[in-house]
């Protein structure tokens, strides 16, 4: 998607209050690009180099981890006004992606080349903060993520699973299968399928088909 610099430069403001230097946003401007993907498209793969970093403007990307065996977990969420703080440390370490974003749903960047992720850090003080900032945000959800396996029974997962997708997406109806859910809690779709109907007795939710319906407590 072409977009002019100046639009570049509104949606920056928009969408990432805390970069504030005009002159880095000038530059951001000049050099991003918009990027588009849908629903379900792999923004970044496993193994991959990393040719961008990602400036989210609109929709919502589910990080995942694979390990060695080829299990999948999902790690967390980024939405409008967030961005990857894992490519760009793919970026400044120049190695491959050690992570798979997808897009949740129809999604927009505004795509960085990766040769200003490190230039920039010693030429804007800005943008150093920027880039420390999405770090520290990235970690505490990780802890998040470990704190919930460590410590919550599977029920307990699940539901905040399904509370942060809502978040996130803005919407208490969640389109998803037992089995994509699963994928994403490292758990079996029988269980998931379980607990689903579990909490559907309780009052919690309300299911349909691929649909899930988070209710008012």
């Amino acid at each position: 998607m072409i977009a002019s610099s100046g639009d570049i430069s509104t949606l920056i403001k928009e969408n990432f209050p805390s970069l504030t230097d005009s002159q880095l946003i000038e530059e951001i401007a000049r050099v991003g690009r918009i990027m588009t993907f849908k629903e379900g498209e792999i923004i970044m793969d496993y193994g991959s180099f990393i040719k961008m970093a990602p400036l989210v403007i609109e929709g919502t990307v589910k990080v995942m981890r694979e390990n060695r065996y080829g299990d999948e977990i999902f790690l967390y969420y980024l939405s409008a006004g967030d961005t990857c703080a894992s490519s760009f440390s793919c970026c400044l370490a120049q190695k491959r992606s050690f992570i798979k974003t997808i897009a949740e749903e129809d999604c927009k960047v505004i795509a960085i080349p990766v040769q200003y992720v490190d230039e920039w850090i010693s030429k804007y003080r800005n943008w150093k903060e920027f880039v420390m900032q999405a770090y520290d945000r990235r970690i505490m959800e990780l802890i998040d993520t470990i704190d919930s396996i460590a410590f919550m029974k599977m029920d307990e997962r699940l539901m905040k699973y399904l509370e942060d997708r809502a978040f996130v997406t803005g919407s208490q109806t969640i389109h998803l299968t037992h089995q994509e859910i699963a994928t994403d809690l490292n758990a079996s779709r029988e269980a998931v399928s379980r607990l689903l109907k579990k909490l559907e007795r309780q009052g919690v939710i309300k299911l349909g088909r691929n649909r899930i319906e988070l209710l008012e407590s």
